[in-house]
């Protein structure tokens, strides 16, 4: 799963996507669990639109945006029968993480490595992701928020050399994570298709797509 990673600013976003500009809050550019980040969301209508948002998803029934259990990764297998996310996904608010690069552990040294994730044409990872806004009870403040999808990579010639592997496993039953690339021919399938045409995209990036090695 990814827990780290670099944002790209406003006008590096806003030229990838064709945004047209607005002045959403800043964000930093290194982000990890929590931090406020952007994604893009569809409008309707309209184009896409940046919003800035805590990255760590806060679903509807939640007493307080910051819970108990980390929510910045959602098992993009799993998404209709979590209750953190499967309101998300049902009702299709779906969206794209712009990402310059992630970095993952790396474990074949006997020693945590982490490596670091471009993309081979140099152009911004577009990440999927689900995004919520959830209000708060006490004060009314709309909180917006997100998570990054993963999606089971021990079948991936370089994101199953990821993260540290259980000795009580066999190579196929690790179930190694990968992010999920949407890449721009399917960003309309992805944010405004049905579940069964988004379904469709979630898989690990190929590796083609890939750049990467220890930072």
């Amino acid at each position: 799963m990814c827990n780290r990673y670099v944002s790209p600013d406003q006008t590096a976003i806003e030229r990838a996507w064709t945004i047209g500009r607005r002045t959403p809050n800043p964000w930093q550019r290194e982000l990890v669990p929590r931090r406020q980040g952007p994604f893009l969301r569809a409008t309707e209508p309209g184009p896409l639109e940046v919003v800035v948002g805590q990255s760590a998803l806060i679903p509807h029934w939640a007493d307080s945006p910051i819970l108990k259990y980390a929510t910045n990764n959602a098992r993009g297998e799993e998404l209709s029968a979590k209750p953190t996310y499967r309101d998300a996904w049902r009702n299709g608010q779906r969206c794209i993480i712009p990402v310059a690069s992630f970095d993952e552990l790396n474990w074949e040294t006997g020693k945590n490595v982490w490596w670091r994730f471009g993309r081979a044409d140099g152009e911004l990872w577009g990440l999927a992701g689900l995004w919520n806004a959830w209000p708060d009870r006490k004060t009314g403040e709309i909180h917006e928020s997100y998570t990054m999808l993963t999606f089971n990579a021990d079948d991936h010639p370089l994101m199953s050399r990821m993260h540290k592997p259980d000795p009580k496993l066999g190579p196929d039953q690790q179930d190694k994570r990968s992010v999920v690339a949407i890449e721009r021919a399917d960003v309309e399938q992805w944010l405004l298709g049905n579940a069964v045409e988004a379904k469709r995209l979630i898989w690990a990036p190929a590796m083609e797509l890939i750049e990467a090695g220890p930072v």
